[in-house]
Order: structure tokens, then C-alpha cells, then sequence
């Protein structure tokens, strides 16, 4: 038999530190097997993969500051992990690293009802929270599309937001404290349950921060009471621009509905199919309009909002008349993401952000490109802040299909930063968008970023290789290049 290869020097090395890791915890809290590591290799954005070196699985904070200490020590960097619902790769591993995944910290640790407040750890599932004070008729506000799967610690990380954020703003204002374990294992607690904090805010610098701070470890979060009354609608357009332009008029009559979401028709084919949504024949948009607060405030709303949904050409409106309708209508919004699964192998989503007086020219771009490309994009955002959430369809099995849809995405960024807009709502920068970071801000301003980031972690082993456009890569395996390789921006590695 032919000998089996020596080890290479670097992988003896891993292996040696990496058994000097292992005998900190508990057996069950160490995974390295192939299947383990290639279920942990990519997030959402599946386009980009790496295995780690091995998974943690912390069942306790203070294994969490053991592990993270560790790598301080020997420089090896960490990925933390909730349900790796990140749709810009932010919760990609790095080839040399590890993988710290919270799922298991995932306990309420109190309910405090009458100050409407709670403290969960960073593992416990979005829904699970609200199902969890329902019965008390409060609720947890941000409800991004993966509420049922995601966690309150991935979307501290992306400051996250949903479909109701447009009156109820993003996770950073539903944070009242945190426990965090610095990237050297240090432990501080920041902000305050009583929400008027003294100094410096060092919270808001967390929430949003990708991971490149720290771990959030023990999170007090604000609860609303539920509100007494709602009205729902679904209002059919003949096309995008029409539908942007009854956002404008809505918002600029000073109506605030908790929700103003558009979904044009492959989405609501995707929608129809999927879990059976039922929208106005022959739109080529729909509009969602949410009212919600106490009974005579949505009755005395409600007029305005059929006046303005007059005004602004709608071709029919479809009222939901029970909670039962209502749910159905969020079911189909939500479930597009997943849904449009059924009309593409593979997909792309976006998250740009235009102001929304720009919200019908964006639109009309966007068609543009995508015609221009020969490729189907299904729109479906968050109308009310200019939140858009192009979905670029392609077949990643042909040869240079990714690549043909990343430029498209490309091209679609750059749209958002024309118009005075941003790179990203809610899904954050990690890989996907960090090249275009120097599109938003000055140089004097990003490396005032990358000063903040080395005073907390001068070794970079917190989520290396994230959000910042110098930053060193993880190795990455991708399925098709990058649209700013072709331009020497990045390389292939």
C-alpha cells in the first residue's frame, strides 16, 4: 500500500492547539467531523463556503469566555453563530478558525412583565420570545421574514429588522443591556435596564456590529403591550412604480402605519404557490398597509388610508376582515424569501436602501438592469423606509450564471448609492458588500472604523475578515466569481 501523505507542518499545528482547545470542555461541546463542518460552512448566502477547523458548542457563558480567551491567546480567530440565517455571508467560518455556535445558550433567563422587559441569551429563537409573554399581551416588535428560525443574537449582530420596523424601528431600539465577552475574553456589561444610560453609548456601538466586537451573552430587551386593534389591507397596482409612488403619498400625508411592505407578481406568484396567497387579479404589484394601536385611533386612520389608496390608482382592495385573513396575508409576505425556491434554483437577495421620494425610479432601474442582463429579479421590500429586497434569479449548476447574477446585485448596489441611499437595511455587510463600503464613506471615516475595531480586538479573531474593504479574507470556496474581481478589487483565494 502507498503510505498516506505526512501531515503538512500547519495542519500539525492546528492540531496541537486545537486539542489544547478541546480539553477545556466537555466532550459533547467539540464537533470536527466532515459532516459537521459542512453543515457550518456557509450561511444564507450559500454562494460563499468554508469549512472551520472545528465547531464549539458553549452550553454555559463561561465556557463561552474560556473558548474565546483561548483564542485570543493563540490568535486564532472565531466566528460566532446563531441559526446562520445571514443573508451577506457574515456568518461565514474562517479556514483557520472556529466556529462558536450559541444555539444552546437559548434560555429566558427572567421575565420581568410589569416593566415589560426580558433577559434571554443570545441563542433563544425570535418567535419563542413573543410566544413566551403572549399570554401576558405583550410581544417582542422586530420581526424580520426568519423570525421562526432566527435569533436574538444574529440580529443584534445585523441590528435586524422586518416588516414592521417602519413605526417600530430596528433591533437597536428594542435593546435595553447587554452582557458582552470582549475579544479577549474580557466580560462588561453595557447600557442599562432603565434605558437612560451615562457616557459614551457603547450599546448602540455593539448592536450592528457583526461580530467584530464581541458576544453578546445576556440580552435585556424591551416588550410592547400588544396592540388592541388592527387593519390590514392589500392594495393591487398595474405596475412597481405606481405602487412606490402610494408610499410616498401615504407617508407624506403623515399617516404612520406600523407596516407599507410591496411585493410585485413573480413574488406573489411565488407566494401563491408556496402557501396558497390569495392577492387582486391581474396586479403587477401589491401593496400591504398595516394600522395598528387602539380601537378609535385605527377607526379614525382607516378613513384617510381608503382615501389616499383611492387617490393613488389602486385597482382593487382587499381588506382583511379576521385576524385569520391578516395572518394569511403576513404568511404570504414572509414566506417569499424561501418561496421564490419554487421559480429559481438559486437566488440572490439585496437589502440596498433608497429614500423613498426615489422609491419609483429605483423600481424602474432595477427592471432596467434586469432586462438589460436577461435576468428575472422578483421585488418584494420594506416600502415605507425605501428598504428593497431584489431577489436575482439564476441557475448556479451553468457555468458563469453566478457571476452574470452577482454583477447584477453589483450593479443594483451601486443604484441604491446614487440615489443617496445605503449598501445595506437590515442584512448587514459581511462579505458580500464590504468592497462597497468605500462607496458610502471616506477613507478618514473607515479607518476610524478599523480604529474602533483594533482597540477591542488588535488581533482581529473576532469574525475576521468582515464588513471592512482591506480586511484579510477568510479562504474562500466560491461557486462562481465575484463581480469585483473582474475589476482586481479582490482576488479569487
Amino acid at each position: 500500500m502507498t503510505p498516506a501523505p505526512a501531515p503538512a507542518p500547519h495542519e500539525l499545528s492546528h492540531n496541537h492547539r486545537l486539542r489544547d482547545l478541546q480539553q477545556l470542555l466537555p466532550a459533547d461541546r467539540w464537533e470536527s467531523s466532515a459532516s459537521a463542518l459542512a453543515a457550518f460552512q456557509s450561511d444564507g448566502l450559500t454562494a460563499f463556503a468554508v469549512q472551520p477547523l472545528a465547531i464549539v458548542t458553549p452550553q454555559t457563558v463561561d465556557e463561552v469566555v474560556q473558548v474565546v480567551r483561548w483564542c485570543h491567546q493563540h490568535k486564532v480567530p472565531f466566528v460566532a453563530r446563531g441559526s446562520g440565517t445571514s443573508l451577506s455571508g457574515g456568518s461565514l467560518p474562517h479556514a483557520d478558525g472556529i466556529v462558536i455556535a450559541l444555539n444552546r445558550l437559548n434560555r429566558i433567563v427572567r421575565l420581568d412583565l410589569p416593566n415589560r422587559l426580558a433577559v434571554v441569551e443570545p441563542g433563544v429563537i425570535n418567535s419563542k420570545l413573543t410566544a413566551a409573554v403572549e399570554h401576558a399581551g405583550l410581544y417582542y416588535a422586530p420581526d424580520p421574514s426568519s423570525q421562526q428560525v432566527c435569533t436574538i443574537g444574529g440580529n443584534i449582530a445585523f441590528n435586524s429588522g422586518g416588516a414592521h420596523c417602519l413605526k417600530y424601528g430596528m433591533t437597536s431600539n428594542h435593546i435595553l443591556a447587554m452582557k458582552v465577552v470582549l475579544a479577549d475574553g474580557a466580560v462588561i456589561e453595557v447600557g442599562c435596564e432603565g434605558g437612560e444610560q451615562i457616557g459614551p453609548d457603547v450599546l448602540g456601538l455593539m448592536v450592528g456590529s457583526e461580530g467584530l466586537l464581541g458576544i453578546a451573552v445576556e440580552i435585556t430587551v424591551k416588550l410592547l403591550p400588544k396592540p388592541e386593534s388592527f387593519h390590514t389591507v392589500l392594495a393591487g397596482y398595474g405596475d412597481l412604480q405606481t405602487a412606490g409612488a402610494a408610499v410616498a403619498k401615504i407617508i407624506g400625508s403623515g399617516l404612520l402605519p406600523a407596516a407599507m411592505e410591496i411585493m410585485d407578481r413573480l413574488s406573489m406568484q411565488a407566494a401563491t404557490a408556496a402557501v396558497g396567497a390569495k392577492y387582486p387579479a391581474n396586479a403587477e404589484a401589491v401593496l400591504i398597509v398595516e394600522l395598528d394601536g387602539s380601537c378609535e385611533a385605527v377607526a379614525a386612520e382607516r378613513g384617510l388610508l381608503d382615501q389616499l389608496l383611492e387617490e393613488s390608482g389602486a385597482s382593487q382592495v382587499i381588506v382583511a376582515a379576521s385576524a385569520a385573513e391578516r395572518a394569511k396575508i403576513w404568511k404570504g409576505r414572509k414566506s417569499v424569501f424561501s418561496a421564490v425556491g419554487r421559480l429559481s434554483p438559486d437566488f440572490i437577495v439585496q437589502d440596498g436602501v433608497v429614500p423613498r421620494s426615489k422609491l419609483g425610479f429605483a423600481l424602474t432601474q432595477i427592471e432596467q438592469l434586469s432586462q438589460e442582463a436577461g435576468i428575472k429579479v422578483a421585488n418584494v421590500f420594506h416600502a415605507g423606509d425605501g428598504n428593497l429586497h431584489p431577489l436575482i434569479m439564476f441557475d448556479g449548476r451553468q457555468p458563469g450564471e453566478l457571476h452574470r447574477a452577482e454583477e447584477l446585485a453589483a450593479r443594483i448596489v451601486q443604484v441604491c448609492i446614487d440615489l443617496g441611499g445605503s449598501i445595506t437595511g437590515e442584512h448587514g455587510v459581511g462579505m458580500e458588500k464590504r468592497q462597497f463600503l468605500s462607496g458610502m464613506f471616506s477613507d478618514d471615516s473607515i479607518h476610524c472604523m478599523r480604529r474602533i475595531r483594533l482597540a477591542c480586538d488588535p488581533h482581529e479573531v473576532a469574525n475576521r475578515g468582515k464588513m471592512f474593504p482591506d480586511a484579510e479574507a477568510p479562504a474562500l470556496s466560491m461557486y462562481g466569481l465575484h463581480p469585483l474581481e473582474k475589476q482586481g478589487v479582490i482576488s479569487r483565494m
